[in-house]
């Protein structure tokens, strides 16, 4: 069910739980109930206006984000890895390639390739980044928490930095987050690993995540607080 109030979509998803709980989501400020089967929808449209004002600066603060400006991977462009800004060196060769030397990044690229080629290689490089380091910190907190995810995957998301799915235990990660500081990653791997134990948003999951990264609500400002890409996701 969607609503429209003060001219914002609101999407509400009714569950199978007891208390109403209102997210405003990254990277785009999507705003999202999660409401009880039993609540009515009048019920569920009084409880979100009495919070407008709180979803409105929510909203704002993602509208403010700074956010890189389009991509045509050409020199003098910049990119983020792992937090960190380097500016773009195009050169042309037979294979496409992306190093990191100091602030740059020297991509190497076809010369008769287009912007969707480029940047389907760049995707897919930054794809390789985060699988590299989610199999390096997904076994750390596994071994943590004694929580174990039975598979993970990367993939490119729009409203979410992660997901898992509680019935088969499998979690999926953003592949934008190996644009953000390398603690994001640790903390969105906790995230989703502590939903095997506590499906929902309530204190025992606070409680959890303060257990084993009590700096996380620090972690999570950070987060949100980084560059957001121009990039359409596909």
């Amino acid at each position: 069910m969607m609503l429209i109030i003060s001219g914002m979509p609101i999407e509400v998803c009714k569950k199978n739980i007891k208390n109403m709980h209102l997210y405003v989501k990254p990277p785009n400020g999507n705003v999202m109930v999660s409401a009880p089967l039993s609540m009515s929808d009048e019920a569920i449209e009084r409880f979100v206006r009495t919070k407008i004002s709180w979803i409105k600066m929510q909203v704002s603060n993602f509208d403010n984000q700074l956010r890189q400006s389009e991509r045509k991977y050409i020199s003098g462009e910049t990119l983020y890895v792992w937090g960190k800004q380097y500016y773009i060196q195009t050169q042309y060769g037979n294979k496409n390639s992306l190093v990191l030397s100091g602030n740059k990044a020297l991509l190497t690229v076809r010369k008769e390739s287009g912007i969707e080629q480029r940047e389907n290689f760049i995707r897919e490089w930054y794809r390789e980044m985060l699988k590299i380091e989610v199999a390096r910190l997904l076994p750390k907190w596994e071994k943590a928490t004694g929580l174990k995810a039975s598979s993970w995957q990367t993939k490119y998301m729009t409203t979410k930095w992660g997901t898992c799915n509680t019935e088969t235990g499998k979690i999926w990660i953003n592949v934008q987050l190996a644009k953000k500081t390398p603690e994001c990653l640790e903390y969105i791997i906790l995230h989703e690993l502590i939903h095997l134990a506590e499906r929902n948003h309530n204190e025992r999951f606070v409680s959890l995540m303060d257990k084993y990264m009590p700096m996380w609500r620090e972690v999570k400002v950070t987060l949100n607080s980084q560059a957001l890409d121009f990039m359409e996701l596909k």
